[in-house]
């Protein structure tokens, strides 16, 4: 089997602009956390979000060509971009049938919908945007992506809610082993701090209403709440290793394994014994050849709502095994929210980073369990860990029972 390398990575999160920013965030267990600005909040339940901060795309792209996306094509884009520069990847160089695109987003443009949506009823059908439906369309990212960098080879755009970043990556690793592709950007990327995003999500009541930012997010912590709604974009360059070395590209880590499953049991909820979530994370240990006792970290779905946090402890209990108290556990969620289908792309960057440089991230504001019980698993809490990092393994869940998990190692020859 061909094996795959991560040679570049790219993030436009809550608590940074760039891979560099959001890492250093992250060792700060920085909040990214804040009240919405995007638009006057005062009348809805929810009134906090972890928002982009600072971002324009034109610093990045030609103004002309942004202008022409959508935020979360905007912020596809910029992080593909950061990625590729970091792979030194010169397309000029590059057969680029051979270079494909897997960066999927949950929701697309709310934005361009409510904008639109408006000018309906107040203007008319004859006033719609022409260019409404290609801008709000999911499978934007990937082409915006493939347009821009002229990567000619396969261009998916996988959507499965939460689990989006997650599985894009999953089925890029499995693109380039099966030989369709020798590299792929894959990620996700999500822009839904709106009022249509905000407004649903809270009568859906997955949002924490409260306005205490330090005690919003909070994983398995037992005042969780809900979850607040975050954006940003995380890509990856993954690639054949003999086509890593050839070019003398800088390997940071091997992706591994790859599990993904169904719970076929409810449209938001997961299941409540955590079977579907578990044998993902059996596929993908069983994919990589890892042993439970062999994982070192675990970056949980870790939404700081109720059932997600019960339940996807339970399924690291059954996954693991007699290892499941040795394995570190934390959840990025506590620092940059849940940014849906961006979420898996830059929860598998922490771990590329968290392989990188042996450290652990806490959960932060993770102060006590409801019971230690059944809580009884390795959750970092207080403050990071220093420790070697060889393994790890990322789980997303999403919305309409989709599990994914990747296995990421450290590289060696």
């Amino acid at each position: 089997m061909r094996r795959v390398v991560v040679t570049g990575m790219g993030a436009i999160t809550p608590i940074g602009l760039n891979v560099e920013e959001f890492w250093n965030g992250v060792k700060e267990s920085k909040v990214g956390i804040a009240p919405i600005t995007k638009f006057d909040a005062s009348e809805f339940k929810a009134k906090i979000a972890a928002e982009v901060k600072g971002f324009n795309a034109k610093d990045y792209i030609d103004p002309k060509t942004a202008k022409r996306m959508e935020l979360f094509s905007q912020y596809a884009v910029v992080a593909a971009k950061e990625a590729i520069e970091q792979a030194g990847l010169d397309m000029e160089k590059e057969d680029p049938y051979r270079v494909g695109t897997a960066v999927g987003s949950g929701t697309g443009s709310l934005q361009a919908i409510e904008r639109n949506v408006k000018r309906l009823e107040e203007k008319g059908p004859n006033r719609i945007e022409p260019l409404l439906v290609p801008a709000m369309i999911s499978n934007m990212a990937s082409g915006n992506v493939s347009i821009y960098f002229g990567l000619k080879g396969k261009s998916i755009n996988v959507v499965t809610a939460c689990a989006t970043g997650t599985h894009n990556i999953g089925e890029a690793m499995r693109t380039i082993q099966y030989g369709d592709a020798d590299v792929m950007i894959a990620g996700g990327t999500e822009s839904c701090v709106t009022p249509i995003g905000i407004g649903g999500f809270a009568a859906l009541t997955a949002l924490n209403t409260t306005e205490d930012c330090s005690r919003a997010s909070i994983p398995f912590d037992k005042d969780r709440a809900g979850f607040v709604l975050g954006e940003g974009a995380g890509v990856v360059v993954l690639e054949e290793l003999e086509h890593a070395k050839a070019r003398g590209a800088h390997i940071l880590a091997e992706l591994v394994g790859y599990g993904a499953t169904s719970d076929a049991y409810h449209i938001t909820s997961p299941a409540e014994d955590g079977m579907g979530a578990a044998n993902a994370m059996i596929f993908a240990m069983k994919d990589a050849g890892v042993k439970p006792e062999e994982v070192d970290y675990i970056n949980a779905h870790g939404t700081s709502t109720h059932h997600n946090d019960l339940f996807e402890t339970r399924a690291i209990k059954i996954a693991m095994g007699e290892a499941q108290n040795d394995v570190y556990i934390s959840s990025t969620k506590s620092m940059i929210g849940h940014l849906l289908g961006a979420a898996g792309g830059i929860e598998f960057i922490t771990c590329v980073k968290s392989i990188e440089d042996n450290y652990i991230h806490e959960n932060v504001g993770l102060h006590e369990v409801e019971d230690p019980e059944e809580f009884s698993l390795n959750y970092v809490k207080d403050a990071g860990i220093s420790t070697e990092v060889n393994v790890c393994m990322s789980n997303s869940l999403g919305f309409g029972g989709h599990n994914a998990t990747l296995v990421v190692k450290k590289y060696t020859e």
